[in-house]
């Protein structure tokens, strides 16, 4: 199927049921996002998306395909065939009847279109039995989707259809869907002229009277001298086809006259009609144009049978005149045989006639007026024809012209659309990139800061009159680097800091940066929330608890970190222009890092001030007392062991499925065996376990 037909399938989805359930189906399917118009796409496409759509909707597929009728009829009036429709006929027996016509005309711009078959009869009782034709099954349902919006938006009438028969017909090509509709009519406005199957035999009576009660009347109120006679019912077969009163319109009422005897002789004939051929029951030609006999020439011997030199292509159906006379009201395309041609002619393409058929009943034989079948000046050429073997009446001549310009725009056509199609995939493409590099980029900044130095705007510093910093560091990082290669240090610590990273997340606290082993974040930086200091202590219990899943590389045991918590007032702002970092500054900095290396291996180490916010929080908290702090004097602190409120799957944002895996209910932090502390609080320390970057960070992070 061509494009159009899938693009049509997409628009309904997305139209009617929105963008995320078409890329759920298209998906599912397995087809690609967009069709183009003029591309031939394998039929099983535009089956798995009616399968799947099936069961995305959870609708039947007969719904589904009725509905999908109704949207391509719109679809089509949209995409310009709106006045081509509306012009096949002028009720809906003879919109039908033409269909097959349009089919034909559109297979000059589509040329691999595999379109169905229509055939109508009309019954007594004003309905119709409706003849489908197909050689793809199970897309029946189509058919009263299509049939009844056009008849509904053409003709104002709503109309039912049912399937009363169901065969395989087998023919050249195979088994051939073969299914029969009765059509039966509800007028919505009675009386409409052509929104009926049929001219009205009421409505015409009641023109009749008003013809009758107008002309009486004029013939009562006139000059008595110049009276007229009243209008004899005999009158009334001329005057049906003349007069519509306050119209000026011919009624359907006409009947032709035709004269006593044909005034055309048998050359004229078949000269100005160069491509016809008469053949009676048995298929023996009686007559042919000229040009058919110039192009076929065993036609020049009269009394052959017409099959053995062509072969209908189109309606797919026997070569016999019962056939054909089923089909009498459909075009009818010939095709030469190849192999009754002259050797000299079997390398040319086989020339095509289409047509209609009249069947001359006091002949007993078939007329055949036909045009040769022609796309472009090149298939003209191929055949070795030329404009001058087409009657200059026949439009064919018009066609050709018409079409090749035809053609070259739509090539051109196609490939516009191609190179959208190319640069829509280059947008998506772009766009994901930019995504990526988005991402990227608010991974290292704040989003507002970021977006502020994408628009080359200056970012000012801002205070923030109170959040929570910590610090984390590994226990004898120093000890560890030299012993290990530089590589097992980098796999050690990506493994850490993923596990941080990811817990970030899932306490929304801001990672400021990482130097070495230290691992610094903020609460309530760069936005201010209430609730800084229960967010920052609930990661830091999640950090102690991730660090058991981290190796140390010497020893192989899980590694130990130390953390450090203060609360208090800061200053942000962006530091540099090449790999601009957002930075703190302040005392708070200070206090937090100092209450990270005079912290406890395993230990969530706190300031008073951290301490005062969390108290009232479901946190059980320990004291530490009075320690030495370094550059600060002596300073009361705490630890943090755990939240009394929430467990440890919650604590590491684990799935809520994952509740149930055997761990205890509250989390809490292990104690581990530390050194005696002295007297004086101070912890013992050797110098070989103080990280060789804690200088680094402390003049970094010093008070502006």
């Amino acid at each position: 199927m061509y494009g159009f037909i899938n693009t049509c399938l997409k628009s309904l989805v997305v139209e009617k049921y929105g963008e995320e359930t078409w890329e759920k189906l298209r998906l599912q399917a397995g087809v690609q996002d967009s069709f183009l118009t003029f591309e031939v796409y394998k039929d099983e496409i535009t089956m798995q998306l009616v399968d799947k759509a099936c069961k995305v909707l959870g609708v039947p597929a007969d719904l589904v395909l009725r509905e999908f009728g109704k949207y391509f009829f719109e679809f089509c009036k949209r995409s310009g065939y709106d006045h081509m429709l509306r012009t096949l006929g002028g009720n809906l027996y003879e919109f039908i009847e033409n269909l097959d016509a349009l089919h034909s005309y559109l297979s000059l711009s589509y040329q691999e279109m595999n379109a169905p078959s229509f055939r109508v009869e009309k019954n007594e009782d004003g309905s119709m039995h409706l003849h489908y034709y197909s050689d793809r099954r199970g897309l029946c349902h189509i058919v009263p989707g299509i049939i009844g919006a056009a008849a509904l938006d053409f003709f104002n009438i709503e109309i039912s259809m049912k399937i009363v028969n169901q065969t395989e017909e087998e023919e050249r090509t195979g088994k051939k869907e073969h299914i029969v509709f009765l059509v039966t009519q509800n007028p919505l406005f009675p009386c409409k002229g052509r929104n009926e199957f049929s001219s009205s035999s009421q409505c015409l009576v009641d023109s009749e009277k008003q013809i009758e009660n107008q002309l009486n009347k004029e013939n009562a109120n006139g000059d008595t001298g110049n009276s007229v006679c009243p209008v004899k019912k005999s009158h009334w077969k001329t005057l049906r086809g003349i007069i519509t009163l306050g119209k000026g319109k011919l009624l359907r009422g006409f009947d032709p006259v035709y004269p006593k005897t044909l005034w055309i002789d048998t050359k004229t004939f078949c000269n100005g009609l160069p491509f016809h051929m008469v053949f009676d029951k048995e298929l023996k030609v009686k007559q042919a144009g000229v040009s058919i006999q110039k192009i076929v020439p065993g036609l020049q011997t009269m009394g052959i049978c017409l099959d053995q030199y062509f072969r209908i292509v189109h309606p797919e159906v026997p070569f016999t005149i019962s056939s054909i006379q089923k089909f009498i009201n459909s075009q009818f395309v010939f095709q030469t045989r190849r192999e009754m041609m002259p050797e000299s002619w079997k390398e040319r393409p086989m020339l095509e006639l289409r047509g209609q058929m009249m069947w001359m009943e006091p002949l007993q034989c078939m007329l055949y007026l036909c045009s040769p079948l022609l796309r472009t000046l090149h298939e003209l050429e191929e055949r070795q024809m030329h404009i001058a073997d087409i009657a200059p009446h026949d439009v064919t001549r018009d066609l050709i012209l018409l079409n090749q310009q035809r053609l070259a725009e739509m090539e051109l056509s196609n490939q516009l659309e191609r190179k959208k199609e190319e640069l829509r995939i280059l947008s998506k493409h772009l766009e994901e990139e930019k995504k990526k590099t988005e991402a990227l980029l608010y991974a290292m900044l704040p989003q507002h800061v970021a977006n502020q130095l994408k628009e080359g705007k200056r970012v000012e510093a801002g205070e923030f009159k109170e959040c929570t910093i910590l610090f984390s560091d590994v226990v004898t990082f120093t000890n560890i680097c030299a012993q290990c290669e530089p590589i097992q240090i980098v796999l050690m610590l990506n493994s850490m800091y993923l596990r941080f990273d990811r817990l970030t997340t899932v306490h929304d606290v801001y990672k400021v940066e990482t130097i070495g082993d230290a691992y610094m974040v903020v609460g309530g930086v760069p936005v201010p929330v209430p609730t800084h200091a229960e967010r920052v202590a609930n990661f830091a219990l999640g950090m102690i608890m991730a660090a058991k899943g981290v190796q140390n590389p010497v020893s192989g045991n899980p590694i130990q970190i130390r953390v450090g918590i203060h609360t208090g007032p800061v200053l942000a702002g962006v530091v540099g222009e090449k790999m601009p970092r957002y930075c703190l500054f302040g005392d708070t900095v200070n206090i937090a890092s100092r209450m990270e290396s005079h912290g406890v291996p395993s230990k969530i180490h706190l300031s008073s001030s951290a301490y005062q916010c969390l108290k009232y929080k479901n946190f059980e908290i320990t004291e530490r007392g009075e320690i030495e702090v370094k550059g600060k004097g002596k300073m009361h602190t705490y630890f943090l062991i755990r939240n009394k409120s929430a467990t440890e799957n919650e604590i590491m944002g684990r799935p809520m499925k994952d509740l149930d895996s055997g761990h205890e209910p509250v989390q809490s932090v292990p104690e581990v065996k530390t050194e005696t502390i002295p007297s004086s609080h101070q912890p013992v320390k050797p110098a070989a376990e103080e990280p060789h970057n804690r200088n680094v960070r402390s003049n970094f992070c010093t008070l502006l």
